[in-house]
């Protein structure tokens, strides 16, 4: 099927022809015709990078009246990266549509420029939900004329803790308007909120439910938590093409990473919250544009990453549930294409990746992190075909005799080695004594094929304490299985008469932010989120009161909380977090 046959007007399919789109993917296919014939609720389940963006959009642009310039479609998103890339991608479909207006309104931009441009008139909003929230609570997005209200990633907003501002901005919209649900996973969350505010919606799967795309290979490779980033330089110089994703757990270990990774030499940069729009914006630029060939990211940060090139995902660390396994690996094998997933992980982290393996339906491939002599092989093919495939544009007609005088004495075979030997020799200079840093998943501390040299090794590692021992942390179990419930997280936002009495398995954070700094339960998960790039679901309950809170969060999470927050900024106020004793 062509994108000529779905009913689309001329306009649009001059855009998207202009994008290079022919054939709609298959959530396009299913999803277009019924929301152009039969507009409805609607749940839809596609893998990140199967192109929802238009599954969703170009229904919403045939629909709109470009002769009303007031918001009839709201579309939300959890990030102010993925609102700014749905926003443009919408801009560029609609190109031949005189008269649509479409604005993002996000966090960490103007709202004052924002303010200016909904009230020139706008067919279109795309917004994240703390920012929209605000804009409405200051009587500047009228959302009352909306006909279309998209959920574009709602597992994500979910996990992000934006249940209460979804509550609210939802109500203010008609009861008469269609939402349109799209999410790469169909979690509890998910279906609740499908029937809180859905009739009878239409559903549409492509693939099956909560299953990883079919064109991603997912591979792992198990090394010692001290060996982690040499596994991803000899993954990375073992695969001289490479154009992707470095995963990290936190903004500190990602812009680590990224910066060892830079001092090396290699074509890196950072993306996680503690940049500004305007630098996130830059590095976003140059990953486009392959001016950066590795980019390291958080979680919360790469859901704007929307580049249909990327070969690999590499988790340099496993996210900390499955949903966000899915949301990372999504970014490569986008548009049709193959890609990779790669986790690095230490043997006693095998029970995370049989977990991702049973719910999506996936196979990892171990492998061996290849020694020094595959490296220095892969590299030196890789140039020999570099020079093979080398086109001549220049004329050296001209220098031809002097250059050929200046080899003269050199045989064919010396000059070749000589020639490769200019960029291969600091691969073998490195990797001449490089040794086995591969682990077996039944190891205890060490590669069984020297354990006792990894035994002292890991021995070492604990001794000295720090950071590094974070990843080799025993396995917390089953959360779900070993923790008592924690009730519906609507009921955050009701606090001020409860003891602050700590859930079992949560430990509580003390933040010197509170009512009197404009913050509410929404804002303050949103911004613990995005400061120490936690998920949604890792937050418990929460008291408010005039100078300071009171944050739960889970056990495992509750030092990154701490040192995410301390001297970050909240609205001009410098912020200090500690652990909080709980009552007794």
């Amino acid at each position: 099927m062509k994108f000529s046959e779905l009913g689309l007007s001329e306009d649009l399919l001059k855009g998207i022809a202009e994008l290079g789109f022919d054939q709609p993917t298959l959530i396009q296919e299913k999803a277009i015709p019924e929301l152009l014939t039969n507009p409805q609720d609607l749940v839809a389940l596609a893998q990140t990078g199967t192109g929802k963006t238009a599954a969703f959009g170009l229904p919403l642009l045939e629909t709109i009246d470009v002769s009303i310039q007031r918001p009839q479609v709201l579309v939300l998103s959890p990030t102010r990266e993925l609102c700014n890339q749905i926003a443009e991608d919408l801009k560029s479909m609609s190109k031949y549509k005189r008269g649509v207006n479409i604005v993002s309104v996000y966090g960490g931009a103007s709202i004052d420029t924002q303010i200016r441009t909904l009230n020139r008139g706008v067919n279109i909003i795309v917004a994240t939900p703390g920012r929209l929230n605000d804009l409405i609570k200051r009587r500047k997005a009228d959302l009352s004329e909306v006909g279309i209200v998209v959920l574009d990633e709602a597992d994500e907003m979910l996990n992000m803790g934006f249940k209460e501002e979804l509550d609210k901005i939802l109500s203010t919209t008609p009861s008469t308007k269609n939402t349109w649900l799209f999410s790469a996973t169909m979690a509890r969350e998910v279906e609740r909120i499908a029937s809180n505010y859905m009739f009878e919606p239409m559903k549409i799967v492509a693939g099956n439910k909560n299953e990883g795309a079919a064109n991603i290979e997912h591979k792992c490779y198990v090394v010692s938590h001290r060996n982690r980033y040499q596994a991803l330089k000899r993954i990375v110089d073992s695969k001289p093409d490479i154009f992707g994703v470095v995963f990290c757990r936190t903004k500190r270990d990602t812009q680590e990473v990224a910066d060892k990774l830079m001092s090396e030499g290699y074509n890196a940069d950072a993306l996680h919250g503690d940049l500004s729009q305007a630098q996130r914006d830059r590095v976003m630029d140059k990953f486009r544009e392959r001016k950066i060939q590795i980019l390291c990211a958080t979680d919360v940060a790469a859901r704007g990453i929307d580049v249909s090139d990327i070969t690999h995902v590499i988790n340099y660390e496993l996210p900390e549930d499955v949903e966000g396994y899915t949301h990372r690996s999504g970014r490569t094998a986008r548009a049709g294409k193959k890609g990779e997933s790669i986790a690095i992980i230490t043997p006693k982290e095998k029970y995370k990746l049989s977990r991702i393996e049973r719910v999506l339906k996936i196979t990892f491939a171990q492998d061996e992190v290849p020694d020094g002599l595959e490296v220095c092989k892969s590299q030196l093919f890789t140039i020999v075909e570099q020079v093979k495939e080398a086109d001549i544009h220049a004329d050296f007609s001209k220098y031809e005799t002097e250059v050929l005088n200046q080899f003269a004495e050199i045989s064919k075979e010396d000059l070749i080695k000589k020639f490769l030997a200019k960029d291969f020799n600091r691969f073998v200079s490195y990797y001449s004594n490089s040794r086995d840093i591969n682990e077996s998943f039944s190891s205890r501390g060490g590669n069984e094929r020297s354990n006792d040299r990894g035994r002292d090794r890991d021995r070492g590692s604990r001794e000295r304490g720090g950071r590094s021992d974070r990843g080799d942390r025993a396995p917390r179990g089953d959360r779900d299985r070993d923790r008592a419930p924690r009730g519906d997280r609507s009921d955050r936002g009701d606090r001020g008469s409860r003891d602050r009495g700590e859930s079992s398995g949560f430990k509580t954070v003390f933040v010197n932010v509170g009512t009197s700094d404009d913050v509410n339960v929404g804002k303050l998960i949103d911004f613990v989120c995005s400061s120490s790039d936690v998920r949604g679901k890792s937050i418990g309950k929460i008291r408010l009161n005039d100078r300071f809170s009171f944050v739960e969060v889970e056990d495992n999470v509750a030092n990154q909380v701490v040192t995410g927050l301390t001297d970050a900024n909240y609205e001009g106020r410098q912020v200090r977090a500690e652990l909080a004793k709980p009552r007794t």
